[in-house]
């Protein structure tokens, strides 16, 4: 899973970054530069800590998340699109993080010279949607010759995807994420090779200053989540020795920091879940799309596993940890066996049978 942060020059983005991955990326420099910094990070789950104090495994591990700082996107959308490395890095992402600046501060200039979040957002959409629409006509015009030429695919085929790109066309003529539109899983297919960006979830967040409240604002997009957070504060909590982070959380009467719950909403923005795996050697968590069936879960753990599934043992974590161990849950009826059409369920306990 690879989150891309982007947004305009002084946005803050890099400083969620650092709060994100504790690192110390400095913050502060808008040079223009198409930059990259990446971090994996660990997806605050109290499900994973309760089933490792339960089995008190060699190994505890989390489900990861890969956040990237992108830096040089500036708003300012240009004719020919967004090329060379920036977009390939941008492509390459599974949904955008957009930090929008909501902070005053005069001795750090905004690129449009006054805090604006509803223009901020829109300027940043702005840029991704001409991009694909670049990407789209550009498409279409090589459709038209392949239909002219009258050799090669089928014209079903080729009128088939006339027609989804002309969708697409509209769509972003009308200044509107590709998010927005219905895919079906044919058309999916046609798409694999297209990394629209306007097309990637997308988790807006309002940067505000300590004590701040966020502004309104409107962002009426599906894939699309909206979270306000005081990304300067977090980054210092972050960099606190854990004791004194606790101690700085208990003071304020902060449960945990709001970044745990951002880290799970972008989770969640990608129509993700966890599994998890149990034993004496290991307990892990394990990403799968929601949706997914026992084999394909067990192809998360190995290719292996999915090739020569026969059946999954499978147990929720609540029964599991209400009735304390595998062997009550058992006795009680609920460890049972799925097969091939299980569709797993967030938080399941998998214990997969096969044979190669």
């Amino acid at each position: 899973m690879r989150l891309g942060i982007i947004g305009l020059p002084q946005s803050g983005k890099t400083t969620l970054f650092n709060a994100l991955t504790r690192m110390t990326q400095p913050t502060g420099m808008a040079s223009g530069r198409m930059e990259i910094h990446t971090a994996v990070v660990d997806v605050p789950d109290p499900r994973v800590d309760r089933l490792s104090a339960m089995f008190k495994p060699r190994k505890t591990i989390y489900a990861k998340v890969n956040y990237a700082d992108i830096a040089g996107l500036e708003g300012s959308s240009s004719k020919t699109g967004i090329s060379g490395n920036l977009l390939n890095q941008l492509t390459q992402m599974d949904g955008f993080i957009h930090v929008i600046r909501c902070f005053e501060n005069d001795a750090v200039a905004h690129p449009f010279a006054s805090i604006n979040a509803q223009r901020d957002i829109q300027s940043m959409d702005t840029e991704l949607i001409i991009n694909d629409l670049i990407a789209v006509e550009r498409k279409l015009e090589r459709l038209v010759e392949e239909k002219h030429k009258g050799a090669g695919r089928e014209k079903a085929i080729i009128e088939r995807e006339t027609d989804l790109f002309e969708r697409f066309q509209e769509t972003l003529s009308a200044e509107k994420p590709l998010r927005d539109i219905t895919i079906t899983p044919e058309e999916e297919k046609i798409l694999s090779g297209f990394g629209f960006l306007s097309r990637k979830p997308v988790l807006l967040v309002l940067n505000v200053s300590e004590g701040q409240s966020p502004p309104v604002v409107e962002y009426q997009h599906r894939q699309s989540q909206l979270v306000a957070l005081q990304c300067e504060l977090e980054m210092e909590i972050a960099q606190l020795p854990p004791e004194e982070a606790k101690d700085f959380l208990k003071e304020y009467g902060i449960e945990e920091p709001s970044l745990n719950r951002m880290i799970r909403l972008s989770y969640d923005l990608l129509g993700l879940q966890s599994f998890f795996t149990v034993g004496p050697d290991e307990v892990r968590a394990w990403t799968v799309r929601r949706g997914a069936l026992a084999p394909e879960a067990a192809g998360e753990i190995h290719t292996d596993l999915q090739k020569g599934f026969i059946r999954a043992e499978v147990v929720a974590y609540n029964d599991l940890t209400t009735l304390g161990g595998m062997a009550e849950a058992r006795n009680k009826g609920k460890l049972r066996l799925e097969g091939k059409e299980y569709t797993v369920l967030d938080g399941d306990i998998l214990n997969i049978k096969f044979n190669i």
